[in-house]
């Protein structure tokens, strides 16, 4: 071999052996670290199917997720005790949240649809049915057309983000009786799916097969009505930090909000991406049209 290509080939291999070092330093340098998001369980699924894919592709980074609902991760970030609060709500509508602290991520939109036992045997109410089943006005199925069962209600627990969403408007404002309250939007959709004459209400991502979803007013629970806001019982779902994030917080954030994600896993978990809707809601529940939007 010549001088010439000795020493191209010595290069070659300085070459390759700092770039085997770099990357190993930028994997240690993320290695070890660790964020908790803590909040809404009907974000919960997604933010644990990102956080594992996440921490798929940068070895040595861990998400922990919790559930507990949207006043659990509101109070938890506000507190400094977490990274991130899962919300179902803008922190401007929880009572005891200072939201000028916080800063808003928005990562996805959520319908939320009432579900019933399936051999109750209805597939549509009204609003006004609604409202009654929900504040003890109706007290059998039978009075609406369904089988003969009394109604149970199971509601999300108090500071849940769905609750909140479901009862302004789902219940037009109207508050549900006093009832059974879960913390889990799955343990909901088990409880009613085991339960004769139960009724709740949880997002689009915990339909299955072992419970009824209700129409309302003839209007489908499905994507295209709530881009529309044909279906009206939908929210955003928001990532909240207490000030500007760094570190793992803030490139996890942005994962969650790269198209790559937006596009892939928020729909195929049963979420809508923001930019596919056409319409906007502000904290206030007032809903202005968008020009265009994606599909």
């Amino acid at each position: 071999m010549s001088k010439k290509h000795w020493w191209q080939a010595i290069g070659a291999v300085i070459i390759v052996a700092l770039g085997i070092f770099a990357y190993q330093t930028r994997q240690v340098s993320h290695a070890g670290e660790s964020i908790t998001a803590v909040g809404s369980t009907a974000l919960q699924p997604l933010v644990e199917a990102a956080g594992e894919q996440y921490t798929g592709e940068h070895l040595g980074t861990f998400i922990n997720v919790q559930g507990g609902g949207t006043g659990t991760g509101l109070s938890q970030i506000q507190e400094g005790a977490v990274q991130i609060g899962n919300s179902d709500l803008f922190a401007g509508e929880q009572k005891g949240i200072k939201a000028a602290a916080l800063i808003d991520h928005r990562v996805a939109v959520v319908g939320i649809t009432p579900i019933i036992n399936r051999k109750i045997g209805l597939k549509n109410l009204t609003t006004q049915q609604l409202i009654q089943v929900f504040t003890g006005q109706v007290t059998n199925w039978r009075e609406l057309g369904g089988a003969n069962v009394p109604v149970v209600l199971i509601n999300r627990a108090q500071g849940s983000g769905t609750r909140a969403t479901f009862e302004q408007f789902g219940l037009t404002n109207h508050r549900s009786k006093t009832a059974q309250e879960q913390d889990s939007s799955g343990m909901v959709r088990q409880i009613v799916a085991t339960t004769p004459g139960a009724i709740s209400y949880v997002a689009f991502s915990y339909v299955n097969s072992t419970v009824q979803s209700l129409s309302l007013n003839g209007i489908k629970p499905i994507e295209a009505n709530v881009k529309t806001n044909r279906w009206r019982i939908w929210s955003y779902e928001h990532l909240y930090t207490k000030g500007q994030p760094h570190g793992l917080t803030q490139r996890f954030i942005q994962y969650v909000q790269s198209p790559a994600i937006q596009k892939t896993l928020v729909r195929q978990l049963g979420y809508l991406s923001p930019d596919q809707m056409k319409v906007e809601r502000d904290v206030h529940g007032n809903v202005t049209r968008l020009e265009g939007g994606k599909s």
